[in-house]
């Protein structure tokens, strides 16, 4: 981070300066107290655990140059300042929109249901064959991710790549006029967040919001095959383009080829290029990240020889369908989150993975509300129906769904477990010379202590 002055904090947030004065500077903002290093700035938060005001005098004697808080500090140390505001997180928000006010430098903010933090990983992997770029890591993508994500931008970044996430509506509002994109893209549209929304045509109202602060001239890049996007032709003030399979112009992928657990191959058709190319990831929705990565990559005068090379180069975020060979057992580990859609795109993809026995091993998917009974059925039935797979243990309480969902379709071998432990004690049935093992859940049910215990047991 660059330096920012008290007075610049003091002008985006409105604070009170309560100590110190408006010349001092900060180099970093943070909001854990154990990561406290000189020259930063600590933020008070209140959180449901902890508040971070009882941490302000540990962090000021850690090194930071100052703090942002709600409740007055009674004695801040000679040389530190000290600003109070109204609430600390919405003022990280003003922080960072004032911090990006600095650079002139183009955003690309991505949001949608299902492959947010993969298309994210692509766009930056074909962007940065040409270009220095600054990417949300991990899971920023929130109110207070997004702002930490931004305060690492410097003058060495010519492009931003944020992902957005939400599960209510105004969340994408508030993030986008932080940002202001100049580049928008919409995924898809699921039934991630169904629960607090209601409905998915109430996602896509919600996922729209991203466009609120776009003028003529910017760009818009959707899911052509998403029935709700393609009706938002003509609706938004962006120009669109639209990413499919074959027919889909302008940004179409044909010839789609398998190839086990090595990725897959599609050619790809721009308005200026057409190239082949291997995607190093599994499955045949990877074609919607690579398409969007193009349409963005050409918008910023990228040849096809550099796309190509971007997206050969991709490597997905950690649980994000990584491919683990254990000795001769694969564990396709998709295990940070899940939801309907991506539910059944792992299974497509472990249906076609090469190997002599296919498994999954699906937990709960959360925040589906009254449907979550019905959609974890349909996977349960899906399950059986994309043909290819020979066993699948659901995990927790609304697994059982798709437990009897599976167990009425035609799949060979269903288990159910109702938690974590009892889980573990029947994953030796599934691990076998040649395996293939899926392991999928919602973040909550942290199913990464699955995919060690598949890896101790291969």
């Amino acid at each position: 981070m660059e330096a920012m002055t008290v007075q610049e904090l003091l002008e985006a947030t409105g604070g009170r300066l309560l100590a110190g004065s408006p010349e001092q500077t900060f180099t970093a903002v943070e909001t854990d107290s154990r990561a406290i290093h000189a020259g930063a700035l600590f933020v008070a938060l209140r959180g449901e655990k902890t508040d971070g005001h009882k941490y302000v005098a540990g962090a000021l004697a850690a090194g930071a140059e100052g703090c942002l808080v709600v409740d007055p500090v009674n004695t801040v140390a000679e040389g530190k300042f000290c600003v109070q505001v109204p609430d600390t997180l919405l003022a990280i928000g003003e922080v960072a929109r004032a911090y990006k006010a600095k650079f002139d430098i183009p955003v690309v903010g991505i949001t949608g249901s299902v492959g947010k933090t993969t298309t994210k990983d692509m766009v930056a992997a074909v962007l940065g064959k040409k270009y220095k770029v600054l990417k949300t890591e991990g899971n920023f993508n929130n109110e207070l991710g997004l702002p930490l994500t931004l305060f690492r931008l410097t003058r060495e970044h010519q492009i931003c790549v944020l992902e957005m996430g939400m599960n209510h509506f105004g969340e994408i509002d508030y993030l986008t006029k932080i940002v202001r994109p100049d580049v928008a893209v919409i995924t898809n549209i699921g039934d991630a967040h169904i629960e607090n929304l209601g409905s998915r045509a109430n996602i896509l109202k919600a996922k729209s919001e991203i466009f609120n602060y776009m003028e003529s001239g910017s760009l818009a890049v959707l899911n052509g095959d998403d029935p709700l996007l393609r009706g938002l032709e003509g609706q938004i003030a962006p120009d669109i383009v639209f990413c499919g399979e074959d027919h889909q112009p302008p940004y179409e992928a044909k010839i789609i080829k398998q190839l086990g657990s090595k990725g897959m191959s599609c050619t790809v058709k721009t308005p200026a290029a057409e190239f082949t190319v291997t995607v190093p990831a599994l499955g045949n929705h990877m074609i919607y990240p690579v398409l969007m990565a193009c349409a963005i990559g050409e918008k910023f005068g990228m040849t096809g020889e550099e796309m190509k090379a971007g997206v050969e180069a991709f490597v997905p975020t950690k649980m994000r369908m990584n491919v683990i060979r254990q000795g001769d057992v694969t564990i396709l580990d998709d295990a940070y989150n899940a939801n309907p859609q991506s539910m059944r795109a792992a299974l497509e993809v472990l249906s076609q993975t090469d190997g002599t026995y296919r498994a999954a091993v699906l937990g709960d998917m959360f925040e589906l509300g009254v449907l979550g009974p019905d959609l974890h059925r349909c996977v349960g039935e899906f399950a059986g129906a994309v043909g290819n797979i020979d066993a699948l243990l659901a995990v927790g309480d609304l697994a059982w769904n798709l437990y009897d969902g599976a167990n009425q379709s035609d799949l060979p071998n269903v288990f159910y477990a109702k938690d974590k432990a009892s889980a573990m004690a029947m994953l030796p049935e599934l691990v076998r010379p040649g395996a293939v093992i899926l392991v999928k859940a919602s973040r909550g049910m942290h199913f990464e202590e699955i995919v060690r215990e598949l890896q101790r047991l291969s």
